[in-house]
């Protein structure tokens, strides 16, 4: 099978031309392609002129859509939000995704319907969402979905489903590190090819944990050796790839999240 990323110049054109997707209420309309949809879900602006919104994308079934670092090959979802319309983008937020392995090609991505927390920021004056979103959406081909979203924000009324759509987002993302569930230890072998980590895990968990680390931006490491869990405690080594040309970890912050069973934990990696 010709690998997915090769594929990715055939249906850039096809997917290029997704039409503009214009306002409805709190929702934008759904912009489609072959393996799914997606649109914009947002609430008024707070006294503070802050947004709450979302990037809601739904693969069809047997296809995923990706996290914010890929995997092997891939594209991480890209929101640009036009400057003419007063309305700026602070912060992406995901939710915990899974990991797949096939065919010697690894996806960090979702193969279900997800929601991606955004956090914006309005002028003042009327408020419109005006965003170029571009994802891919991958089974047998990758194609990458490109289409402009735009809705218009009314009053601070009650948006019950707006509401319920981005409280569900929120309580699906990993949580932060805590007496139960945390990185305890972790260290770079000197020639940058090894992290070794301990971590404390919940005490019900069984079984090895799924380990994601992302570095530097483009950089994921998933494989793991040598892991061993002791009652509440874990220890596994994480194969680190190949790293950007005389790349100095010193001063670095890496991120590194763990899912074990039905919970999800997300920290930084401190190199000082």
């Amino acid at each position: 099978m010709v690998p997915r990323r090769l594929l990715l110049a055939v249906v850039s054109v096809t997917a290029a031309l997704v039409p503009f997707c214009s306002a409805r209420a709190e929702m934008s309309a759904w912009a489609e392609a072959e393996g799914g949809r997606m649109r914009l879900v947002a609430l008024a602006p707070d006294a503070g002129g802050k947004i709450r919104a979302g990037l809601q994308i739904e693969p069809k079934p047997g296809w995923i859509t990706y996290w914010r670092e890929p995997g092997n090959s891939g594209i991480p979802p890209q929101v640009t939000i036009a400057p003419a319309s007063g309305v700026s983008l602070d912060a992406i937020a995901y939710p915990v995704p899974k990991h797949f392995s096939k065919g010697g090609i690894e996806d960090i991505a979702y193969d279900a319907p997800v929601t991606l927390p955004l956090s914006l920021t309005a002028g003042k004056g009327e408020v419109e969402i005006d965003a170029a979103i571009f994802i891919g959406i991958c089974k047998d081909i990758c194609i990458p979905f490109q289409a402009n979203l735009s809705l218009k924000l009314g009053s601070a009324m009650s948006r019950p489903e707006e509401e319920a759509i981005l409280a569900a987002a929120d309580a699906s993302l990993p949580k932060p590190p805590s007496a139960d569930f945390r990185v305890t230890a972790h260290a770079l072998s000197a020639d940058l090819k090894t992290l070794s980590l301990t971590l404390a895990l919940p005490a019900d968990g069984k079984g090895t944990p799924d380990i994601i680390v992302t570095g530097p931006s483009g950089y994921a490491f998933t494989k793991q050796s040598g892991g061993k869990r002791d009652g509440a405690t874990f220890k596994a080594d994480m194969a680190i790839g190949k790293l950007p040309k005389d790349y100095d970890i010193s001063g670095e912050r890496w991120r590194v999240l763990v899912i074990d069973g039905d919970r999800a934990m997300e920290t930084t990696l401190a190199f000082d």
